[in-house]
């Protein structure tokens, strides 16, 4: 049985847009060691539109000498969208129509892992498809961009693990709630 696990690097004040511009001061071994066991635990990347546009637009022409850009190139990955009708980034493959289902039927043997996207995370969790939801909590107010959680429907979830690193990034895993806490 496979699984739908999403990651995101978040702030205090829940703002998601845009890390590049807050995240690295806080990033060290300890998140490093994280985030790519993450990744290693994935059979495929899960993307959003958006987040695939962005990436299809840097990785394919990214540095080849660096590791990662083999192992983002090289990845299975599906991409949901009502919108895109052509996946052209190597080993990319277009999710849509009855989304719910197909990612359903995708997980029953595929360990699927999300990077940003929150329109989609959202959505997952809505549709009780997220097994575990990984943030990694900066110590930063934004105060401003994307949050994950805008209005929405009510997802009860529970603390699985939690982790504080050096840097004051604290590491929550949730995962859905059991049914009598719901």
């Amino acid at each position: 049985m496979g699984s739908i696990k999403a990651s995101l690097f978040i702030s205090l004040d829940g703002v998601i847009e845009s890390p590049e511009s807050w995240h690295f001061p806080y990033f060290n071994d300890e998140m490093g060691a994280v985030v790519g066991a993450q990744m290693a635990a994935a059979d495929a990347t899960l993307l959003g539109r958006t987040t695939y546009e962005a990436f299809a637009g840097y990785w394919p022409g990214a540095d080849p000498a660096d590791p990662f850009t083999a192992a983002m190139n090289g990845a299975r990955k599906y991409v949901v969208s009502s919108t895109l009708t052509e996946a052209t980034w190597e080993n990319s493959t277009v999710v849509s129509g009855d989304v719910a289902a197909e990612l359903t039927a995708l997980k029953q043997d595929t360990d699927l892992g999300t990077t940003g996207s929150a329109t989609l995370v959202r959505w997952l969790l809505e549709q009780g498809l997220v097994d575990e939801l990984h943030l990694l909590v900066h110590p930063i107010v934004v105060g401003h961009g994307k949050k994950l959680f805008e209005d929405g429907a009510t997802v009860p979830l529970q603390l699985v693990s939690s982790q504080t690193f050096e840097t004051g990034v604290v590491y929550l895993v949730y995962g859905p709630a059991a049914a009598a806490e719901a």
